[in-house]
């Protein structure tokens, strides 16, 4: 009783100290002029080295995989290493010169270039008016100009942001529309294009082949924002209260993330409750909440008896009541309605007893990633022998970075499975750190199948389709 007593209090004050987030209905992601892509997309150059850009190029239609010509200075060198040395040199992400040969000429799925289209790779000093003949214009010419000089440009706003028209805070008229800048990376692609069209055409294949997508479980943070989303079944859900987040995650595991990554997933319905909250019905029906299940408390001797105090009961509507799976009904005969892990004291066996029933703990990782705050309690075999132990053991939560001993492949947990991030890259712009991958034992690994691998660095054919 104690314990809920505290989360009552929690979940009081933390209303006041969390912000509430107005929940809108469910829209598709949409493209936002203020906002095309965040200064951290547009800088983070190290997200592919010079493999991972051939690679990239392998697995399009396109021709320049195969394609060579010469860079800036002359020397003659193949596609991806003149995108590579621009990007190095000028520290840009190379993915915002992939994105732009493709928005301006499609030269990363088209077959059958043209040369003027190798000539004018990345449009650069082609206005809408100039004249490919001018000699002034003509000196740019070429792929390897055309992609040095670009990421040039690109680099210059950054450095000289007052030199340009458009300008993080500036309302500008664009096409008859009015833009307001919200990061110098949109202002500089305005500066660069500027019209609506053209940055549509480039923010649809950023957010179609680049966008960051976050394994369910992962919990995400808006820059400069105190707003904490879980990311479950492809949708985002809000925390509500502090209660709400550290009565279920750990506070140490939030990744900072753009506005434009989290702005691709749908809201999903906000997690309000603390875990263990007791929410009553209209109807005065009292459940007991245990993550996304309800548990309805049978009876007021039932309440009465596992030491519930109506002072802790929330009153909620049916709708609310309806976003939680219903779990086992809490009766008299109920043994550990909130859990509890008892340890054999024979054998030394560790067991998470919920409802009646016993399911074995593999690991001292999981033990210590799963059960923190929970007092072990040391009971006899017999005692152990009345649940009924589960087929499968505890999972470890979603989120958890693990590995093998003998491989140095890392894996996120998400949704029960094991996925591995297929390179460093990934990891890195996904926002872990190696000192959270924890080392897990074959038992443990095998508990958890294999779901789909985690790369945003080469995406699949299937999302590189031509406009």
């Amino acid at each position: 009783m104690i314990k809920h007593k505290i989360l009552t209090i929690l979940i009081f004050f933390s209303f006041l100290l969390f912000p509430i987030l107005a929940i809108k209905p469910a829209l598709a992601f949409d493209f936002d002029p203020n906002d095309i892509i965040s200064d951290s997309d547009m800088l983070e150059y190290d997200t592919m080295n010079m493999q991972d850009i051939q690679e990239f190029l392998n697995n399009q239609d396109g021709i320049l995989k195969n394609y060579q010509a010469p860079d800036y200075s002359g020397v003659n060198r193949s596609a991806a290493e003149i995108i590579y040395n621009a990007s190095q040199a000028y520290k840009i992400n190379p993915k915002w010169i992939l994105a732009t040969l493709q928005k301006e000429q499609s030269l990363i799925t088209d077959p059958t270039p043209l040369q003027r289209d190798f000539d004018w790779a990345m449009g650069y000093a082609m206005c809408d008016s100039c004249s490919s003949d001018d000699p002034q214009i003509a000196m740019f010419k070429g792929f390897g100009t055309q992609v040095d000089r670009a990421t040039y440009r690109i680099r210059y706003y950054y450095d000289h942001p007052n030199e340009f028209n458009f300008k993080i805070g500036k309302l500008c008229s664009v096409d008859g529309q009015d833009v307001l800048p919200a990061s110098q990376a949109t202002a500089n692609l305005y500066n660069y294009t500027p019209h609506l069209h053209g940055n549509f055409n480039f923010w649809n294949v950023w957010n179609r082949w680049f966008a960051k997508t976050f394994p369910d479980g992962s919990l995400l943070r808006q820059e400069n924002t105190d707003e904490i989303w879980l990311i479950d079944n492809g949708q985002k859900r809000p925390f509500w209260s502090k209660a709400a987040l550290l009565s279920r995650f750990s506070g140490n595991k939030i990744i900072d993330v753009s506005k434009n990554d989290l702005q691709r997933y749908e809201i999903g319905y906000p997690i309000k409750y603390a875990n263990y909250s007791l929410l009553q019905s209209p109807e005065g029906k009292i459940y007991l909440i245990v993550n996304d299940e309800k548990k309805e408390i049978e009876s007021d001797e039932v309440f009465r008896t596992i030491g519930y105090n109506k002072d802790e009961v929330i009153a909620v509507t049916a709708e609310e009541l309806s976003y939680y799976q219903d779990g086992r009904k809490i009766t008299l005969e109920s043994v550990y309605p909130q859990g509890a892990l008892l340890q054999d004291k024979t054998t030394g066996g560790v067991y998470y007893v919920e409802d009646g029933i016993k399911y074995p703990v593999w690991s001292k990782e999981i033990l210590a990633l799963n059960y923190k705050n929970y007092k072990l309690t040391k009971v006899s075999p017999e005692e152990l022998d009345k649940y009924i132990t589960a087929a499968n053991g505890v999972r470890l939560k979603d989120g958890t970075l693990i590995k093998l001993a003998e491989d140095s492949k890392v894996y996120v947990i998400s949704n029960g499975s094991h996925r591995w991030i297929a390179n460093e890259s990934t990891f890195k712009q996904l926002g872990y750190n190696w000192s959270d991958v924890i080392t897990v034992n074959d038992k443990v690994f095998s508990l958890h199948p294999q779901g789909d691998d985690l790369d945003l660095v080469i995406p699949s054919r299937a999302k590189i389709a031509t406009q």
